[in-house]
């Protein structure tokens, strides 16, 4: 009596196991699954590359102040930027300089 109501549970939960993962499969491989697993996976692809462009961004800074303090060299003064900012260009104008239209009178 015990082997065949053992038997049965190990039979049904077999059952049960299969049915979920067939349902999962299903679900993972209809288009709208496929589409978020890669965009999914271009986020995370997109994240380990800002991480790396980061890393490099570290060590070049730090390979400079080495390389600078190795050759006497003072570093650069100037602010301070973030990683990955570009730098801040300042433009002044002469207070005589004049665009073309102005010059005609136009």
């Amino acid at each position: 009596m015990f082997r065949r109501l053992f038997w049965f549970a190990a039979g049904a939960s077999t059952g049960v196991w299969a049915t979920v993962k067939v349902n999962r499969a299903v679900r993972r491989l209809t288009p709208g699954g496929l589409a978020a697993t890669a965009a999914d996976r271009a986020t995370e692809l997109g994240a380990r590359a800002r991480r790396f462009a980061l890393d490099v961004r570290t060590g070049m800074t730090e390979r400079e102040a080495e390389l600078g303090e190795a050759l006497g060299i003072e570093p650069a003064a100037g602010p301070a930027q973030l990683p990955g900012q570009r730098p801040q260009i300042a433009v002044t104008r002469h207070p005589h300089n004049q665009s073309y239209n102005q010059k005609e009178g136009h």
